[in-house]
């Protein structure tokens, strides 16, 4: 009987009875299984970080690059973990191209569900709660980011559910997990956190037929919950999340929140990155509306009774602006301070909103007193 593979190449996945293997990989005891000469000469480039480097634990794939903070890739990578069969998946797990979202996105109609949408929505959306509050509370001095895309991974599969990020456009994780001065985006590798980080763990999960998606920063050991400048930075941003949060409901503009956000932001000292924004999501990963975070924004569109979508707003300690490391996912602050990011899956009710993503009494994390 012919084995079946899951081809290794970034933006491909598909089965494959193919015997072309990495020779690299074979050397060092590895499996990895190209579907053909075609997808090995264009992956190569990707895959080849996730060999060890002879005599190193770990090395920097972009030794040329000018970071704007301390903060390293740890590589090798892992390689892109597997989704059982019987999972149902989004359109890009096996090409890496989300069509349909694509397709979506030439529309800037603002979709409403309907009751039978939402009851299995809100239970995606409590599946996504409950791998975050998981992957959280493993979040300590010494854990690798990569260990913690293992915990959301395996516990998203339990849930027979999907992780979202897995292959969306190619990304190579289940999880992004962002650090210290990484906005957003980051890819889990092997550098352990340390005592004095923060690190956003952003989750989203894809499950009949919808994703939700969240995130939260966390404090990483005692040391940041020490500093007053990190502590102000988190929980500023905490509170921007929860200001705009409260001014939803419909008729209100989706441009208003940028609003309550910068004006909250920079009250405290700081800055609101602006290359990205919150989104309406469900049956898509990302769509209409967009929901930019910083004041004065030309964003179209009210809000309406039965529409989905996120805040999440990216506050830095200096500059707004961002910049992108040559993994093309990683966006760091462009003069290496910190950042930190909140986000909600949101509901628009008749006299308001619901917070569909809530946070349960036992999660872990939560607001830190100010400092003095």
């Amino acid at each position: 009987m012919t084995e079946v593979y899951t081809c290794v190449g970034a933006d491909c996945g598909t089965k494959t009875e193919s015997t072309l293997k990495c020779p690299v990989c074979l050397k060092q005891g590895a499996t990895s299984v190209f579907c053909g000469q075609d997808c090995f000469k264009r992956n190569w480039g990707k895959h080849k970080f996730t060999h060890p480097k002879a005599g190193v634990d770990h090395y920097d794939p972009f030794p040329e690059y000018n970071y704007t903070g301390k903060l390293r890739p740890f590589y090798p990578l892992t390689l892109k973990r597997t989704v059982p069969e019987n999972i149902k998946k989004p359109d890009y797990a096996a090409t890496g191209y989300p069509e349909s979202e694509v397709k979506e996105a030439r529309s800037s109609q603002i979709e409403a569900m309907d009751e039978k949408e939402l009851k299995k929505y809100r239970t995606v959306c409590k599946l996504g709660r409950e791998v975050l509050d998981i992957a959280a509370a493993a979040v300590k001095p010494g854990v690798t980011t990569d260990e913690i895309d293992e915990i959301v991974h395996n516990e998203t599969i339990k849930r027979k559910a999907y992780p979202s990020p897995l292959n969306y456009f190619n990304f190579p994780k289940s999880v992004c997990t962002s650090v210290n001065e990484i906005i957003c985006h980051g890819i889990p590798d092997k550098r352990p956190l340390k005592d004095g980080d923060i690190v956003n763990l952003d989750i989203s999960l894809y499950k009949d037929g919808f994703h939700t998606d969240l995130n939260e920063t966390y404090y990483v050991g005692d040391k940041a919950k020490a500093d007053p400048k990190i502590v102000n930075l988190v929980e500023t941003t905490r509170e921007c999340l929860q200001l705009a949060i409260d001014s939803v409901k419909p008729g209100v503009p989706f441009r208003s929140f940028g609003n309550i956000i910068e004006k909250h932001a920079h009250a405290n000292g700081c800055q609101v990155v602006r290359t990205y924004c919150g989104h309406g999501t469900g049956r898509y990963f990302h769509c209409s509306p967009e929901v930019p975070h910083y004041a004065k924004n030309k964003a179209s569109g009210l809000c309406k009774t039965g529409v989905v979508f996120t805040i999440e707003p990216m506050i830095t300690a200096g500059t707004f602006r961002d910049v992108r490391w040559p993994d093309d996912w990683t966006a760091a602050t462009a003069d290496g301070k910190y950042t930190a990011q909140f986000e909600h899956t949101l509901l628009v009710t008749e006299t308001g909103c619901e917070v569909l993503t809530s946070r349960f009494k036992s999660s872990p994390g939560g607001a830190v007193k100010r400092l003095n």
